[in-house]
């Protein structure tokens, strides 16, 4: 399996590898006789099954993610998914200030205690799903709050406590 193969998708607000993932959705594109949500998630569920565990308790939850992403690669109309906690993305072909940003993430994560799903986001198709057009960029639970810099670790920490107050911030 190459790198490629694997793509990262918000089930039940968490995110999730699956194996396959652009080939499913080219194969229900070809294969889409109508405009059947229904059909379409089922089609997408069994190519993805042949290469990923999909447990029994999750199988809807995983057949309305896969349907949500075949409708933005399609560019239709969808619902933002549920989010778990705080996710944030870099994105970054892996140059010095995007490995400068994520280092500065880590750190900051750390002092304040906050576990989150942090990844790095380098394919530029994946990137150009987020409609960015300056790197770096920082996404914090899907809102895109710097493009094109590397902020200052007090604006990170401010982005992070509005994106994930502390119990005692909470109204």
């Amino acid at each position: 399996m190459s790198e490629s193969e694997l793509k990262r998708i918000m089930i039940n607000g968490h995110l999730v590898g699956i194996v396959g993932l652009d080939a499913a959705i080219k194969k229900a594109v070809q294969s889409q006789s109508s405009h059947d949500d229904i059909a379409i998630q089922t089609l997408l569920l069994e190519t993805i099954a042949a290469d990923n565990y999909i447990p029994a308790a999750a199988y809807n939850a995983y057949g309305k993610a896969l349907l949500r992403e075949f409708k933005l690669v399609q560019g239709l109309p969808v619902e933002p998914a549920a989010a778990s906690g705080l996710i944030i993305a870099v994105l970054g072909t892996g140059c010095v200030r995007c490995l400068q940003m994520e280092s500065d993430l880590r750190d900051i994560l750390s002092e304040m205690g906050i576990a989150a799903d942090l990844r790095h986001v380098s394919e530029v198709q994946e990137i150009a799903r987020y409609g960015v057009m300056g790197l770096p960029a920082l996404v914090i639970n899907g809102k895109i709050v710097a493009a094109g810099y590397v902020p200052p670790k007090s604006d990170i920490r401010k982005w992070i406590i509005e994106a994930y107050p502390p119990p005692d911030m909470k109204k």
